[in-house]
C-alpha cells in the first residue's frame, strides 16, 4: 500500500506552526504533495528539507512570499523534473515530479499548483494559458509513464463539488470553459479523479478549500478545488481516501489516498 497525500498549505512555515508536524507523524504518509509553499530554497535549507523522514524536492518561485511547489517522499527517485518547460509559469514554481523508473516500470508523482482567476481578469487569461499548456503536456507524458498528479486545481469541476454552484457560474473556478477543460481531460484525456472514482455522488464531505469569509469553514460552504488526477492503473484499486478536517493548517484540507502499489 502507498499512502499520498496532498495539501495547499496557503505557506509552509504558516502550516508548519499549527500542527502540521504533528498531523503527518500520526498518518504517516509515504509522499506528501504540496502546494503554494510560499518559500524561497533558502528559507527551506535547514528548515524543512525534510519531515517526519520524508526528503523534500521543491520548485521554488521567483518571486518571494509566492506560489511554490513540493514533495515530501520516502522512497528516493530516480529523477526529478522542475517546470514544464515554459518560462511563464515556470517563473511561478507550479510543477514538480517525482520519477521512480525500474526496468518494468516507470512511474511518477506529481505536485502541481493551477493558477486561481480569482483576482481578476488578467489572472485569469493566465490561468487559461495553463491549461493550454499543461493538457498536451499531461498527455504526452501518459504516453510515457503511469503517474499521479496531486494538486490544487482551482477548478471545481461539477455542481457537486461546491456549496453554491448557481452563484458561482460566472465567477473563476467554475466558469464553463474551465469545467469543459476538465471533462477533457477525464475524457479524451484519459485521466482518473481518483476521489469521484471512490465517491461519485458526494456533495458536502467533498470540500477541500473554504473562503477566509463569511464564516464559510464553519458553514461548510466550500468548493473542492484539490484533486488526485491519475492515469487509469495508478488509479485501479484505489482504496480508499481521506479529506482530513480534524484540523486547519491552511485554508484547504489534506487530501490523502491509499493506492495499491509500492514504489
Amino acid at each position: 500500500m502507498f499512502k499520498l497525500t496532498s495539501l495547499n498549505l496557503n505557506g509552509i512555515r504558516s502550516a508548519a506552526s499549527k500542527g502540521l508536524h504533528t498531523w503527518l507523524e500520526q498518518t504517516a504518509p509515504d509522499c506528501l504533495c504540496v502546494q503554494e509553499i510560499k518559500a524561497q530554497k533558502d528559507q527551506l535549507t535547514g528548515c524543512f528539507d525534510e519531515l517526519v523522514g520524508l526528503r523534500g524536492h521543491f520548485h521554488c518561485a521567483e518571486k518571494k512570499g509566492y506560489a511554490g511547489v513540493g514533495i515530501y517522499s520516502k522512497p528516493a527517485p530516480s529523477d526529478v523534473v522542475f517546470g514544464i518547460g515554459d518560462a511563464e509559469f515556470d517563473a511561478e514554481g507550479r510543477y514538480v515530479e517525482l520519477r521512480f523508473d525500474t526496468l518494468q516500470t516507470k512511474r511518477s508523482i506529481i505536485s502541481c499548483y493551477f493558477p486561481s482567476g480569482s483576482s481578476g481578469e488578467l489572472r485569469q487569461q493566465a490561468k487559461f494559458r495553463f491549461l493550454a499548456l499543461i493538457y498536451p503536456h499531461l498527455e504526452g507524458l501518459k504516453r510515457e509513464r503511469e503517474f499521479v498528479l496531486c494538486g490544487d486545481i482551482n477548478i471545481a469541476h461539477q455542481a457537486i463539488d461546491l456549496k453554491n454552484w448557481k452563484s458561482n457560474q460566472k465567477n473563476s473556478g467554475f466558469l464553463p470553459e474551465e469545467r469543459a477543460w476538465m471533462t477533457k481531460l477525464l475524457t479524451d484525456g484519459g485521466l482518473v479523479d481518483v476521489y469521484r472514482q471512490l465517491h461519485p455522488d458526494t456533495r458536502d464531505e467533498s470540500y477541500t478549500w473554504w473562503s477566509n469569509r463569511g464564516q464559510a469553514y464553519a458553514k461548510n460552504v466550500g468548493w473542492r478545488l484539490d484533486y488526485h488526477l491519475a492515469t487509469p492503473q495508478m488509479a485501479n484499486g484505489a482504496l480508499d481516501v481521506e479529506i482530513y478536517k480534524g484540523q486547519k493548517f491552511s485554508d484547504h484540507a489534506p487530501v490523502t489516498v491509499n493506492y495499491p502499489w509500492a514504489i
